[in-house]
């Protein structure tokens, strides 16, 4: 079995790995659904934040969910993209890092989701934390413990 001759980099703080806000593709309470689900097709990712004016963050919304909401009985109905909000669709129940936890938290975490939101105070959304950073620094330490 391998093992990492280190593993202080687990009890690193996760703020160095971070993917800031001002980089990271989101909606706001209000938006209707046509503006997330071009948000979603033009950045490719399969789901968002939801954030308030202040940066809040308050859900997560999905291309699923959009499309679970418009899908008629024999046809997706399209024109009601407009009148219908995000929060109204989105997701209230999502996983999220604070600021100060430890890479290894962040780890457990990515096991099972693509990316998490880090939030600091009072839920304002700072960036997010993906499995493929965590990938990268992983094998970084794998072949420091090979040398």
């Amino acid at each position: 079995m391998l093992s990492v001759s280190s593993r202080d980099f687990l009890k690193l703080p996760i703020k160095e790995f971070i993917i800031p806000s001002e980089k990271v593709a989101h909606v706001q309470l209000g938006n209707n659904t046509e503006h997330a689900l071009l948000v979603l097709t033009k950045t490719g990712y399969s789901s968002i934040p939801v954030l308030d004016m202040r940066y809040r963050m308050h859900g997560m919304i999905s291309v699923q969910q959009i499309t679970d909401e418009i899908l008629g009985l024999d046809r997706i109905e399209y024109e009601r993209l407009d009148s219908i909000k995000v929060d109204e669709v989105m997701t209230r129940d999502f996983v999220k890092i604070n600021e100060r936890d430890t890479f290894q938290r962040a780890l457990d975490l990515l096991i099972n989701h693509p990316y998490v939101c880090v939030v600091g105070d009072e839920d304002t959304f700072l960036g997010i934390m993906t499995r493929r950073v965590v990938m990268k620094q992983l094998k970084k330490q794998l072949y420091l413990s090979l040398d």
